[in-house]
This record gives structure tokens, sequence and C-alpha cells, in this order.
């Protein structure tokens, strides 16, 4: 296992211990029957639940991954159990003590910031990942991005250098957890992107125009919104497909119709 100095070996040795239909499903992502979305990968697939807001969970053939875990252990309660946590930034609903109190002791992966929140013995399974650092987590390779605002009256929400979005390799295929972020010049400069979460509401990330544009800039295959309440996905769709990409937008069920 290669790991950057940054991420070191703590992260090798916790790993050694451990229904609603969306609005536009295309091929390239099947939904599964539980209520997932299917993409296949080298090895088998990788089936998404779309949790609440920002929190997901991703089956993948070398384990089980929770992102941004929130909502209390109820709501993992028909899911399968973790065998590793991402967490972007610090703020509640993205990084919630109780909800990480209450599931499984597995190793976890946070930011700089939120791991000197966390208490101690959940520190000590924690592997730390500043923006660029590189290494491996469940044996699939793993990058922290930058996740930042750049509108001038919303850089105190999301300051440069403090949150991580993450690419994780998996089966050959790259995905991204892009965070709360605006459409960086980082965004907008990656590559060989299979499937992006892009959020994309005000004033606290980036407008449904700003994400079109950062889909069009990188070019994903698939892009899910999230971390979109309030936010026309409608004219997010039509705004990826006239930029010419290429892009599938795979609506999912994020929120309850009534919060939608």
């Amino acid at each position: 296992m290669h790991l950057t100095c940054r991420t070191g070996l703590k992260l090798a040795a916790a790993l050694m211990g451990t229904a609603v239909l969306p609005a536009l499903v295309l091929p390239r992502a099947a939904r599964a029957q539980d209520g997932g979305f299917r993409h296949a990968v080298e090895g088998g697939e990788v089936v998404i639940h779309a949790v609440d807001h920002a929190s997901m969970v991703l089956e993948t053939p070398a384990g089980v991954i929770y992102v941004d875990p929130v909502g209390g252990a109820e709501a993992y309660a028909d899911l399968p159990a973790p065998d590793l946590i991402l967490i972007t930034h610090e703020h509640g609903d993205h990084y919630d003590q109780p909800t990480l109190d209450a599931l499984p002791e597995v190793p976890m992966i946070a930011n700089p910031a939120v791991a000197g929140m966390l208490p101690a013995a959940m520190a000590e399974r924690t592997t730390t990942m500043a923006n660029g650092d590189s290494g491996e987590a469940l044996g699939l390779p793993i990058e922290a991005i930058p996740a930042y605002n750049i509108t001038e009256d919303r850089l105190q929400n999301h300051p440069q250098g403090r949150d991580n979005g993450y690419i994780l390799t998996i089966g050959g295929q790259r995905f991204l957890i892009a965070g709360d972020t605006e459409d960086t010049p980082e965004l907008r400069a990656l590559t060989d992107i299979h499937v992006a979460f892009l959020p994309m509401n005000l004033p606290y990330t980036m407008s449904v125009d700003q994400a079109a544009a950062a889909v069009t800039a990188f070019a994903p295959d698939v892009v899910y919104p999230y971390h979109h309440r309030g936010s026309d996905l409608d004219a997010f769709t039509a705004l990826v497909a006239e930029g010419g990409s290429g892009t599938q937008v795979v609506v999912a069920p994020w929120y309850a119709e009534a919060d939608a």
C-alpha cells in the first residue's frame, strides 16, 4: 500500500482491522431494484445509494463506503454496513458526530479540520488527507482535491485549502465526490472522470449555470446533482445538453418530495 507522507501508516494499520424513480436514467447508469444506481466496473459494479442532501453510500467490489453520513444511524438501517467512511468538511450537513458515534468502528478519512475535532478514539482510526494528498483505502486509489468557494460574497463558506473533495478509482473508473465547491480551476481541469457528484445550491456552493459550465469543461461520463436543494435541475440538464459534453445527467432521490 502506497501512501503519501501525510496519509502515513495510520490508514494501513486501520484497514487491517477492518424509492423514488430518477428523473432521467440512461443505459450507462442502471437503477438497481433496491433503489440504488448501478455502474459496471472491472471486477463487478458500484451501486450508489442517495441517502440525504450530501450523504451517500457506495457499494463497491472492495467494500462499502459511506460519504458524509448524517441523519442518525436509522438513516442507514436498510443499507449495508460501512467498511470505510469519508468526510469532506466540518459543516453539520456533512460532519455529524452523533451519527458517526452510532456507526460501526471502521477506518475513516477526513480533512484536517474535521480530524482535529474527532474524539480521541475515533481520531486513532482516522487518516487525515489534505488537498493534494493521495493514497489507498480498501485497496482503492484515493485523491483529496480542493473544494472551495471562488465568488467574493461566498468565500467565507468554504475557504480555499480547508475542505476536500475525493476521487476514488474503482475497477478502473474514476468517481468524483466534489464536496462543497464552486467551479474552481482544479475542478475544470479534471480528466477521465466516469461519475461525478456535483453540488449546486446558493449561496453555499455554485449556481446551476456554474455547475453546467464545469460539466462542459471536464466532461464526466455521468453527473449526479447532489446538495441541490431548491435548484432547477431541469435547467441544469438542459444546459449540460447544450454544452455538448455528452455527459449523462442522472437525478437521484436525495430529497423526499416534501423537501425538494
